[in-house]
C-alpha cells in the first residue's frame, strides 16, 4: 500500500476498498484498514456489500427482518432502515418456531404473538451464526405473509420482498481451504424455500460484488477521488476481481441495473453522494481492466478453479448468468503486491507519471 501513497502519507492515486463484508458499517471498516495498514483510509474510501440498500427508500420505513451477524440492527439503522427485527427478536417472541437445538426449546407460547406487526420485506446482510435458526425462521416469515403466528391455507406467492447482500460462495482466510461464504447459506435458503413450497425464491435485489449497482457506485467514488486529487477524472480502473467489460459509454435504465424492483431515489442523501441518478447510469472510467491474484479463492493447484481448467466450476449466484469473456481475467499475479506494480508498470507505458 505505500507505493500507492506519498512521503506525506496521503493516498497519491484514487484508490477504493470494495468488499463484500457486511458485519460492519463503512466507518468501522475504514478504521480496521486504518489500524492494518498503518494508513489514513477514510469512509469514502470503503464500499460494504450493504451501501447500496441505502438508496431503497421505499423500505426505510417498513417492518423489515434482518439476518447476519454482528451489530445488524445498528447497520441497517445506518443505512435508513426504521423498524427493525432481528432473528434473535423474532425467536424470543415465537419461542417454539426455534425447535433443532433441544437445548433451546420452549414451550410455552408468547403472550404477545397477536399483536406482533407483520414483517414486510427481509433483508440479508451476511452469513449467520446459527443457519439452523435463521433458516427456519426466514422461511416461516416467508411462508406466512410476513405472519409467523398464522400458518396459511394457501402458500402466498409472490412471496414479501427479499433483499440480499454479499453472494460470495467461499472466501479465504487463514485455513487451507476456503470456508463458507454468504453465498452458500443463501443456496441453503434458496433450496429449502423450494423444496418446502415448491417455488422459487425470488430476490427484490441482490447486492454486493459481482452486482453491477456496486460498481457503478465505485467508479463514481473513484471518479469524486481523482477530482478531489485535481485529476481529470480516470481513463482505466484496475479490479482485483472482474468488472463489466466497457464497450461503449451507454447510460442504462436505473431499472436494467438492479432488476425490475425500481428504487426510490433521494437527492438529500449526503453519505451516499448527493448525485446518484449520476452515479447509477454515467460511466465514468473509459476502461476497467481485472487483476486476478492468487492469494484469495483462486490457485491453480486446485481442481475446482473457477477457470482454465478442463472442470471447472461456477461460484456465480443462481440469479447472475455472465458472459463467459467477464470470468476471464486480464493479467493474474501472485498477490497485490504485484498488482499494484503491474499497474505502475502499464500507466508508465501509457504515459503516466506517477
Amino acid at each position: 500500500m505505500r507505493l500507492l501513497v506519498s512521503e506525506q502519507r496521503k493516498f497519491k492515486v484514487p484508490v477504493l476498498f470494495v468488499t463484500n463484508a457486511g458485519n460492519t458499517l463503512r466507518q468501522g471498516k475504514a478504521e480496521a484498514l486504518s489500524n492494518w495498514l498503518d494508513l489514513e483510509v477514510t469512509a469514502d474510501q470503503v464500499v460494504m456489500s450493504h451501501s447500496p440498500l441505502r438508496m431503497f427508500k421505499q423500505f426505510h420505513n417498513k417492518h423489515v427482518l434482518v439476518s447476519g451477524q454482528g451489530k445488524i440492527e445498528e447497520i441497517a439503522a445506518g443505512l435508513g432502515f426504521t423498524n427493525i427485527t432481528t432473528i434473535d427478536t423474532l425467536r424470543q417472541c415465537f419461542p417454539h418456531l426455534d425447535m433443532v437445538d433441544h437445548n433451546r426449546r420452549k414451550p410455552g407460547p408468547c403472550a404477545f404473538e397477536e399483536y406482533f406487526p407483520k414483517i414486510e420485506a427481509v433483508i440479508l446482510f451476511g452469513e449467520p451464526v446459527r443457519w439452523e435458526t435463521n433458516l427456519q425462521l426466514i422461511i416461516d416469515v416467508l411462508m406466512t405473509d410476513g405472519k409467523p403466528f398464522t400458518a396459511l391455507q394457501e402458500t402466498p406467492y409472490p412471496h414479501i420482498p427479499v433483499l440480499g447482500c454479499n453472494m460470495d460462495l467461499l472466501w479465504m482466510s487463514e485455513a487451507c481451504m476456503p470456508r463458507f461464504g454468504h453465498g452458500c447459506f443463501l443456496h441453503s435458503l434458496e433450496s429449502l424455500y423450494q423444496k418446502i413450497s415448491g417455488r422459487e425464491l425470488k430476490y427484490t435485489a441482490l447486492v454486493g460484488k459481482p452486482s453491477e449497482l456496486t460498481y457503478h457506485h465505485a467508479d463514481y467514488l473513484l471518479n469524486q477521488q481523482a477530482l478531489d486529487l485535481n485529476m481529470d477524472g480516470i481513463k482505466t480502473i484496475y479490479y482485483t476481481i472482474h468488472f463489466r467489460k466497457r464497450v461503449h459509454r451507454v447510460k442504462k435504465p436505473i431499472q436494467q441495473i438492479i432488476g425490475s424492483q425500481a428504487i426510490e431515489l433521494d437527492d438529500s442523501d449526503s453519505e451516499f453522494e448527493s448525485d446518484i441518478p449520476a452515479e447509477l447510469s454515467g460511466m465514468y472510467a473509459d476502461m476497467c481492466k481485472s487483476i486476478l491474484v492468487c492469494t484469495g479463492i483462486y490457485c491453480s493447484s486446485r481442481d475446482y478453479v473457477t477457470y482454465g481448467r478442463p472442470r471447472t466450476s461456477n461460484h456465480n449466484h443462481r440469479d447472475f448468468v455472465l458472459d463467459p469473456v467477464l470470468t476471464q481475467p486480464r493479467y493474474v499475479t501472485q498477490n497485490v503486491f504485484e498488482a499494484v506494480k503491474l499497474v505502475f508498470e502499464k500507466e508508465r507505458v501509457a504515459g503516466w507519471a506517477s
